[in-house]
This record gives structure tokens, sequence and C-alpha cells, in this order.
């Protein structure tokens, strides 16, 4: 599958490297260059992209870093909701506060799988080597968010810019509602306040992963310094293969277009590791995240109906 998804470059690269090689066999118009400078530019871009990976990576390893902290205190918080709540109707008060949590994992799955300008959403949404997880914003969200939520506060969300902001407000005046209605003392609303806190600050961290690119002058000049370096190497292998006979001339346009495809691999495996929530195959799989955390809360409080782990596609869990 990888080759598959990056094919492109090792086609073109062979054509490419085909026409080179042809046109000084059949014409005798050879374009040498000497393979030295060519190798020096190839270790510099080399370098420039591993910069580069090495700094996407690290988006997607913290993004991943968030959400693995997201699971943690969604279960902390409903294992605090059954401890702590207690009153005559306190089995109905928690599984109020455990829906109300999974339509803030449900929003924020929604939002971070928004499209921006410069993640690749042409892949995603024809479905070429991406699954499609894109959800519809302004209708899936609302059908997905009617079992957790009244029909009131569903539609107190409607117009606002972040659903998710509003549903864990919305959470943190609940708990003081209760907290004044004596269903828990003042410590232990403090520590529902601190996951409350815990929650906005992993939400606002992957919002920062989300809505702030990569900076354009690494990922845009590893992009052209890969044309550039690719573009010598036929010329770089010409110059090698000039002094050989038969079959081992015309191996070298595919060895070229080896090269050239190394390189692209490189560079594509970066450029889509730079956006790690918007919904390809190699993202953080934060659908299946969320519905674990799902799954793990509404097996806390006995619920019906629990929905099934997300089912992997295509061995990448979404």
């Amino acid at each position: 599958m990888t080759f598959n998804w990056s094919k492109e470059p090792f086609i073109l690269g062979l054509i490419y490297s085909l026409a080179i090689f042809g046109g000084s066999y059949i014409l005798d118009f050879h374009i040498y260059i000497p393979w030295q400078p060519i190798s020096i530019i190839g270790i510099a871009v080399a370098f420039y992209l591993g910069f580069k990976n090495n700094s996407a990576y690290d988006r997607t390893w913290e993004a991943r870093k968030i959400w693995g902290g997201i699971v943690n205190n969604s279960r902390s918080f409903g294992a605090a909701a059954l401890a702590f709540v207690s009153g005559a109707d306190s089995d109905q008060v928690i599984k109020e506060l455990i829906y109300r949590h999974v339509a803030w994992l449900t929003a924020l799955r929604h939002q971070l799988r928004l499209s921006r300008p410069w993640e690749h959403a042409e892949n995603r949404l024809n479905g070429k080597y991406a699954p499609t997880v894109c959800e519809d914003y302004t209708e899936k969200l609302d059908l997905e968010l009617k079992p957790f939520l009244t029909e009131k506060e569903i539609l107190a969300l409607d117009g606002k810019t972040n659903t998710a902001t509003q549903i864990m407000k919305n959470q943190a005046i609940r708990l003081q509602a209760l907290r004044d209605k004596g269903y828990f003392e003042d410590f232990r609303h403090m520590e529902f306040h601190q996951l409350i806190v815990s929650f906005y600050a992993d939400q606002g961290k992957a919002e920062r992963i989300k809505n702030f690119p990569f900076p354009r002058q690494y990922a845009s000049t590893a992009v052209w310094l890969t044309i550039v370096f690719c573009g010598f190497v036929p010329m770089g292998l010409l110059d090698i293969a000039k002094s050989a006979n038969g079959w081992v001339y015309w191996v070298s346009p595919v060895i070229s277009a080896l090269i050239i495809w190394v390189f692209f691999l490189m560079e594509k495996i970066g450029d889509y590791s730079e956006n790690p929530f918007e919904g390809t195959y190699n993202d953080v799989p934060i659908t299946s995240i969320a519905k674990g955390i799902e799954i793990d809360l509404r097996e806390m409080i006995d619920d019906t109906n629990i929905p099934s782990p997300v089912q992997d596609e295509n061995g990448f869990l979404l």
C-alpha cells in the first residue's frame, strides 16, 4: 500500500530518466553531470528532509500524547462521578455527567476532523488513500449528540463557534449547580473543576496543532530542494553509465527512478505527518480513541446499548 500511495514520483521519475537516457542513446546528445556534486546536494537534501520528518513526527507524537491524556482524565472523571455524587437521584445525575462528557468528546473529534487549507482534503474527501471519516459538522454532529444531550442543550449550541468548548462550559455550570444542591461538598467540587481544567488544556493543545500549520518555509523548501536534486539524478547516473554497455545502461533509469521515489517518499511521509488530525490512515486514530473512552465510561455505569469498538480499515484504526 505504501508504494501504491507514493507511486506517482516513481512513474514520473522513470519516464523522465528514460527520456534522458533514451535521448542520449538515440541522439548521441549527452548531458553529463559528475556524480560527486550531485551526491553532496543529495546529502544536504536528506538532512533537510530528516529535520522536516523529525519535526512532523513530533507533532504527531504530541497529538497522540494529548489524546492519551484525554483517555486517562476521562476515566478519572467517570470514577470521580461515581464516587463523589450522592443523593436521591444520583444514578441519573451521574449518567447525565457521563453522557455530557461523551458529547464533548464527540464534538471535539468532529472539530478536529474539519479540513484546513493546508491539509490533504482532496485525497480524504474522495477516498483516495484515506478513510472517509470527515464528519459533517452541522448535520451529522447534531445526530451524534442527540443520544447524550437534551434537545434544549443541543439547540443552545446552534451558532456557537466552538461546540466542544460550550459543552464543557455547560458541564462546569452543571457541576456548580449540583454542588449548590449538596450532591457533593467543596473539596470534591474542586477535584471536578481540576478535571475540567485538564480537559480544556488538552483541547487547547489539540487545537494548537490543528490550527497552526507546519511552517511553510520548512515544508515548501523541502519540496523544491527534492525536485532540484531529483532533476539532476538521471544526469549523474548517465555520467556513471556512459562507459557501460548493454543491459547495465538501461537498468540505470530504473535505479534513477528508485532514488527519486525514495526521496519523494521521505518528503511525502513528513508532509502527511504534519497534520495528525486530518483523518488519513497514519494519523492519530481519534475516532477509535473517543469510542473507546465512551465504552469505558458507559460500562462504568452499567449502561445499555453500549457500542462496539471501531474496527480497523485496511489494517489501520481511524
